[in-house]
């Protein structure tokens, strides 16, 4: 096992029509208005960005964002991570019940050379904190389309 690699999924069960949740989560860089863990998303010419996050955890990772995959069709959008995290995530927006299934995929290995040191005592932490945002990211949202 390579303790700075991380897999992560998450699924947030919307009570909104699918094209209203993927037309939240394809622009990131209204990311910050909603999330509160994002704290900065900037949008850069040629499908990449920038994105800060921070959680509960005294710290921040910043990492460059490029688009892997847009397709609105398939409810599909994947990037590419490198920077603190060099990886990919993947949004897969599907019907589901009354709503909206958004499944969030995370590959990663962190680079952040302090979150490499602590990888072994404190990944149970690194993991909790990753649950904490994407909770508070599904409250996000919500709220989000509410107000839509």
């Amino acid at each position: 096992m390579n303790r700075n690699r991380y897999r992560f999924r998450s699924l947030w069960a919307v009570p909104a029509p699918p094209a209203a949740v993927y037309a939240a989560l394809e622009r990131a860089e209204d990311y910050p208005r909603w999330w509160p863990q994002v704290r900065a998303a900037t949008r850069l010419p040629g499908g990449t960005g920038t994105i800060t996050i921070r959680s509960v955890l005294p710290y921040s990772l910043t990492c460059t964002v490029r688009e892997i995959r847009r397709d609105p069709a398939a409810g599909v959008l994947e990037a590419a991570l490198s920077g603190d995290l060099d990886g990919w995530v993947r949004w897969t927006v599907t019907p589901g019940g009354p709503g909206t299934l958004a499944r969030y995929d995370q590959e990663v290995h962190v680079r952040k050379p302090l979150l490499r040191r602590l990888a072994l005592p404190a990944r149970p932490l690194f993991r909790l904190n990753h649950r904490l945002m994407m909770r508070a990211g599904r409250r996000g949202l919500l709220r989000r389309l509410r107000a839509v």
